[in-house]
This record gives structure tokens, sequence and C-alpha cells, in this order.
């Protein structure tokens, strides 16, 4: 039930975030790399200087208004079309009423494409010839890595700015603005806000200012005098962070993740993996993930955690969330913690590489298979020395590469874990090799 102070409030049909977009360069709030004073771009803004580019970023930073704000600066016609919902019917009449509007009044046209990333590589095309001859500036807005999703040639005419997510800072600021505009906030409404609870408001947008306006104007609605935990705890239910499993977020966090393990460092490799986990990520990938770190960076320096990490995918297919994401958590702490070698991944690199490289190199006769009475008569495994007949199992100075290939090295042992006793046992029998063939 609403306060009575706040009863005679007049309904608005626009949401508080559209209705607090920034009118100026001194409203936008964030992108200090990109407009502060001096900046390239905020001086290119403030003198009308326009030119065609693509503004990346999560959802919730400024995008589409910046690109308003250029339209409004340089008195330029502002067009919007929406990659999900246009096509090239569209874009044509966007260019017709483009070349127009320069011909009949000699003005400038800023098309706006929203998700621009989900015009496919055709529909980049059209854009090409209008972006050169000046009909219109081109602003692109994506979530998405414009190096994977956009073509070279359209990349190659626009400047790419990278927008960041807002601190919380910066978003206690939005969302301190809307609480004390009386023109288009909710300055004219009246129930108290707790600091602690701004601050877990602004935590949970997860670094867009659209969601945090979003959430404020639910509260208003639906507040009395005071805005409680439980009231915040309500409207907070849907899980809001960022984390497309299709998108940048998802690789940049298992990205972190790796590299976290790989530097040995547990309580970092905890904090990406709960991440992942708090973002929706399929604990079972995470999993599989870990098998390949036991292999490419562990290796042989401890084998047990490939034994681990395959277990950790056992246990959670058996038990499931959330019983089953503590085996995992097990597991990536084991292999932050163990001794790293990538030996065994650069050794199978190397190895794969020869193979490559010399084609069908012919089995050497003392190796190959010789099952029949032929084989044998041809020389099929006559020469093999069979190691367990040989001292200490060891055939010293054989060899058992191809002959283009011999003495051949692509594991190297590093000094750390299970690796020492084995490069001092490889060193062994290198040693006994080299006595035997003198």
């Amino acid at each position: 039930m609403k306060h009575e102070k706040n009863a005679d409030r007049l309904p608005s049909f626009e949401p508080l975030a559209t209705r607090m977009r920034p009118r100026s360069l001194d409203e936008f709030i964030g992108q200090p790399h990109l407009l502060a004073e001096g900046k390239p771009l905020r001086r290119a803004i403030q003198q009308g200087i326009l030119h065609s580019m693509v503004l990346w970023g999560p959802p919730g930073t400024g995008k589409t208004t910046l690109a308003q704000l250029m339209a409004a600066k340089t008195h330029a016609r502002f067009e919007r079309l929406s990659a999900i919902f246009s096509g090239v019917k569209d874009i044509r009449k966007v260019v017709e009423d483009a070349k127009a509007a320069r011909v009949e009044h000699n003005y400038a046209t800023i098309l706006f494409i929203d998700e621009v990333h989900r015009f496919n590589k055709s529909q980049q095309d059209v854009f090409l010839p209008y972006v050169e001859d000046g009909t219109f500036i081109l602003i692109g807005a994506t979530t998405e890595n414009p190096s994977f999703e956009l073509n070279s040639a359209l990349l190659s005419r626009t400047r790419v700015y990278v927008l960041k997510r807002l601190s919380e800072n910066e978003l206690l600021e939005v969302l301190n603005s809307a609480l004390k505009d009386k023109e288009r906030g909710l300055g004219n409404l009246s129930f108290d806000f707790p600091d602690n609870l701004k601050r877990t408001l602004v935590q949970a947008a997860d670094g867009d200012a659209r969601q945090v306006l979003n959430l404020l104007e639910i509260l208003a609605d639906l507040a009395t005098e005071t805005i409680t935990p439980e009231l915040l705890a309500e409207i907070m239910q849907v899980n809001l962070r960022r984390f497309d499993k299709q998108g940048d977020a998802f690789y940049d966090q298992i990205s972190a993740l790796h590299k976290s393990v790989r530097g040995s460092s547990p309580d970092a490799a905890l904090y990406w993996l709960c991440r992942m986990l708090d973002g929706g990520c399929d604990p079972l990938y995470i999993a599989r993930r870990a098998v390949r770190m036991a292999s490419e960076d562990i290796g042989m320096a401890d084998p047990r955690a490939l034994e681990l990490t395959l277990n950790a995918c056992a246990v959670y297919e058996r038990l499931g969330s959330p019983e089953g994401e503590l085996a995992i958590a097990e597991a990536i702490v084991y292999l932050a913690c163990a001794p790293k070698s990538n030996a065994i991944y650069m050794a199978f690199n190397a190895a794969m590489e020869d193979a490559k490289k010399h084609g069908s190199l012919d089995v050497p006769l003392h190796l190959r298979n010789s099952p029949t009475r032929l084989m044998k008569e041809l020389g099929y495994g006559k020469t093999y020395r069979y190691a367990h007949d040989e001292p200490e199992a060891y055939a010293a100075g054989e060899h058992y590469f191809p002959d283009e290939l011999s003495n051949k090295r692509y594991y190297h042992p590093t000094a750390r874990g299970l690796e020492i006793k084995i490069a001092e046992r490889l060193a062994y029998f290198r040693e006994l090799d080299r006595k035997a063939r003198k």
C-alpha cells in the first residue's frame, strides 16, 4: 500500500530510465576515460566534429544516450534502427531520407543502430558506400566484441570506443540524481531510503544504470514511508548479473578462472568459479574445463589432478546442484595449489606439428607387427628388443622413431612436482643410451 504522501503522484507512462536520460555531457555519468575534459571524444562532440563509430560496452552504460547527445550537439537528424527488427528495406528508407535531408536542407544524419552485431555480414555491407560518401554518420551500439561480430570493411571505416560498466559510486550518483530530481525523477515523492540499502541496490544492478533506475521505479511504486530490506529483497529475486553464455562475459570469466588456476591463486580461482556459478553457468561446463586445466597446466607434475577433476565431473553428474558444486570447488582449489607444468601440453603440440609436417613416414621394420609368415620373412619385428627381457626393463640404445626423426625430444619435464623424479629417470635412461651407442 502506498504511503499517503505519494498517493497524489501523477502517473507517468514513460519509464524513469527514459525520463532521466542525460540532456548534456555535463549530466552524463560514467565513462571518464572517454568524456572527461580534454578527452578526444568529448572535444569532438563539443566542436561538432562527427565521425562514424562503434560503441562497445555492457548494457546500461550510455551507448544510446551518447549517440543522442551527439545528434543534439551537432543539430543533426537522428535516425534509429534496431538490428533485431530492421532489414535492408528499412536501411534503404533511411538512406533515401538522409540524402533528401542533405540536398534539401543541408542536414547531416546520424544513423544509430542498436545491437548492430545482429546484422549479418551482407546486411552490414549495405552501409559501406553510404558511410564512405557521408550520406549518414553511422553509430553502432553493441554488447559483443566488434572484432568478431562486424565486417573488417565496416570496422575500417569506423572508430571503436569501449564503454565500461559503471562503478558502484557512479550508480549511486545515478540513483541519487533520480531521487532528487523533481522535474523528471522522484523528487516529489517522500520515502526514506537508507544508504546501506542503496548500496545493496546498486550492487545488484551490476554496473547497469538502466537497471538501477528500473529497480528504483519499482521500489517507488511499492514504497510506504521507508524502503525496507524485505521490500528490496522482494524486487531483487531475479538474478540480475550479466552472464551471457554466448557472449564476451562468458569467455572473459572462464579465461580469468583458468589463468587464476595457472597462476596458483586458489582464492582468485574460487572467486571466478563462484562468479560464473552465480551468473548461471552450467557447473558441468566448468568441471570439463577443469579437466583440460589438469592436463594443460599441471600434467605430469601431479597426475592426480586429472583424476580429481574427472571425479568432480562424476560427483556433479550424480548429485547435481548445489551439492555437486562443492566437488568442483575442491578440484579447482587443488589445481590452483598443485605444482605446475605445461610440459605435456608443449610436447603434444610439438609432436603434432612433426606428424603433420613430415607426413606418412615409414614405421621402422623392427617396430612393425608381424602376425603372418610373409611379414616375418620380410623382416617385420626381426630385431625388436623386448624391454622386459633387458636389464632394468630398458633396452638401452634402442630407437623407436622413424629413421628420419631419430633422437627427437618433445617432452621436457620441469623441475616441479613429480616431474623432478621423471626428469631424473629419463636422464638416467639417456645416459644408458649414450653408453650403448658408444
